[in-house]
Formats: structure tokens, C-alpha cells, sequence
């Protein structure tokens, strides 16, 4: 499919890519969203907590919606996409993963970008409990990866599932490492680095056999939290072989369904690799659309109504 041009132009200050970043992650905030959780244990006797909006009017549709990297349901970019999604007559099941929405999982192992079982636990719940006609996907950045992985992995994707969209997705795992260890992301790093260590040490007390404090004192970077835990607890052999294994980009040729990847130019986590043009252009199901502006997970529009949650909308009505 030939890449999909952008008609996003957001007002000036945004168009600097930090500040839509930092705006969007810190100062936004979404009311008027009720939100009602729902425990889903997992077959390995874990579980995840789904946070659902539903629709004022019947529907058979609903949105799945998965967060980034030490997301949750609560933060702006979920509780938006549900509100505009809400507002169109879709149900929306704002997953947090496992340790994300404020207990820390039971198992030593928790979540990262490739984990589609639990996806897959997820779809496989409401298709057994619910009677939903229609779902779709969108996951933002980890949860976008984790969304095209999914698709493109050549399991039998249940009919309910129609499309999918997935947003500031760093497709190339190791080449958005190598961004976020860059000067210019330091900030970033250093907040990611300290929600990670600070569970890290909660997961400690659980399984003090298995997390040492001088594995805490080795996470210096973000690299070195995959390389002393995401990949142990995970079963790969270290940080580049978990890239190397979850990275979306892989899979993208296989994807069935019709999916739009929205990345940003100016998204500083996002490396060359993390823009799949040439994927998009081999497979008829893949849409890419890069904008010129829109940060990571910032893609600020009037009205609190932002971009990429218009766009998705738009994006379904027309191949649904």
C-alpha cells in the first residue's frame, strides 16, 4: 500500500517534538471518562486488570487499547482514545499490563514489548464473555509493537478482530535503544530508568533469590535493565536478543488485517529502522503514515481531541 500522507499540522509550539512530548505525557489531562475495572487472571496464574468505558448506546464494537512502556490506563493518551472512541459507539478495554495498574504482578516475570500472549489472553477473554460483532487494536509505542507483533506472528487471528492502529511504534526495538541512550533523551531515560528500578525493587521482596541488590546497583542505563532482568525473567539470552526476537518490524510483512502505524519525524525515541516504508509499500494491509510533527505519543489537535485519536477513527470507519 503506498505510504498514506498526513494532513497533521498542529499550532506552533507543538511542533517541537519535546514539547509535544513533555505537554502530552505530563500537563494533559482527559475528564469525563468512568472507567470500571475488571481482574482477568492468566492461565499462568498471574493477571491483569482491564479497565473498561462503555458506549451510552448498544454496540457489538469495542476498542482494545494497549499502553506504553510503564503506562497505564489512566494516563492521558488511553483515557482520550476511550473518550473519542466512546463518543462513536465502540466500548473501550484499556488493558494494563502486568504490574501497571498500581499492584505489582504475582510471578517474577512481568510485562515487555513482545509479551502477545497476554494480548492474545485479553482477546481471547472477551471473545469467551462478551459479545462483541467487532474488535480493533491501537497500542501506543510498546503497546503499539507488541499490537503489529501480534498481528504478524502467523497465529489464526479470531474473525471478531477487523484492524488495528498503532501509534509512535519504535518497530526496531535495539534502534530506539540507541535513541533513548542519546544525549538529547536524557530526561526521558532518566524517568524511565527510575519507575523501572523502583519495581524492580518491589519485585525484589517477592523473589530476593532471584534479584540481588547488586543487580539493582548494575541499572545504570535502560539497556542494563534488559540485560539483568526483562531478559532473564523473559527467556532471552540478553537485551539484544529480546530486540532482536520482539521487534514488530519482522513480523509487518505478515499482518492480515488493515493497520495504520502513525510515527512521527520528530519523535525523539524513534531511530531510522522504526519507520517500515517499505514494508507499508509490499503489504496491501499496512498503512504508514509519518507525520512532520507529533513527538512521541504527542499528537496535540483543538478541543483535547488529538490527532491520532480523530485519525483512528477515521482510519476504521473507512475499512471497517
Amino acid at each position: 500500500m503506498p505510504l498514506v500522507s498526513s494532513s497533521y499540522r498542529p499550532p506552533l509550539l507543538f511542533k517541537n517534538g519535546h514539547f509535544s512530548t513533555i505537554y502530552s505525557g505530563l500537563v494533559r489531562s482527559v475528564e469525563g471518562v468512568t472507567q470500571e475495572r475488571e481482574r482477568l487472571d492468566l492461565p499462568d496464574g498471574d493477571f491483569m486488570d482491564l479497565d473498561w468505558s462503555f458506549s451510552t448506546i448498544p454496540t457489538q464494537k469495542v476498542i482494545i487499547l494497549l499502553h506504553g512502556l510503564e503506562g497505564n490506563a489512566q494516563r492521558a493518551y488511553i483515557k482520550g482514545s476511550a473518550k473519542i472512541f466512546k463518543g462513536h459507539g465502540y466500548d473501550a478495554c484499556a488493558v494494563n499490563l502486568r504490574s501497571c495498574s498500581g499492584e505489582i504482578n504475582r510471578l517474577y516475570r512481568s510485562y515487555h514489548s513482545g509479551a502477545t500472549e497476554d494480548l492474545e489472553a485479553v482477546i481471547n477473554h472477551i471473545l469467551e464473555t462478551r459479545n462483541y460483532k467487532d474488535i480493533y487494536l491501537k497500542g501506543f509505542s510498546l503497546g503499539g509493537n507488541m499490537t503489529l507483533k501480534y498481528l504478524g506472528e502467523g497465529r489464526d487471528i479470531p474473525a471478531e478482530i477487523k484492524a488495528a492502529v498503532a501509534i509512535s511504534v519504535p518497530c526496531d526495538l535495539h534502534s530506539s535503544l540507541k535513541q533513548l541512550l542519546m544525549p538529547k533523551n536524557i530526561l526521558y531515560a532518566i524517568r524511565f530508568k527510575k519507575h523501572l528500578v523502583g519495581k524492580l525493587k518491589a519485585k525484589q521482596q517477592l523473589f530476593p533469590e532471584k534479584i540481588t541488590d547488586a543487580d539493582i546497583k548494575a541499572v545504570e542505563t535502560l539497556k542494563d535493565f534488559d540485560d539483568i532482568y526483562t531478559s532473564r525473567a523473559h527467556g532471552f539470552k540478553d537485551a539484544l536478543d529480546y530486540y532482536t526476537q520482539c521487534s514488530s518490524r519482522q513480523f509487518l510483512p505478515n499482518i492480515p488485517i488493515p493497520s495504520l502505524i502513525i510515527n512521527a519525524r520528530n519523535d525523539s525515541f524513534l531511530g531510522p529502522e522504526c519507520y517500515p516504508h517499505q514494508e507499508a509499500e509490499q503489504n496491501p494491509q499496512l498503512f504508514l503514515e509519518v507525520t512532520d510533527y507529533g513527538g512521541h505519543v504527542g499528537f496535540f489537535d483543538q478541543g483535547n481531541a488529538y490527532y491520532n485519536e480523530k485519525r483512528a477513527i477515521k482510519f476504521l470507519n473507512e475499512v471497517a
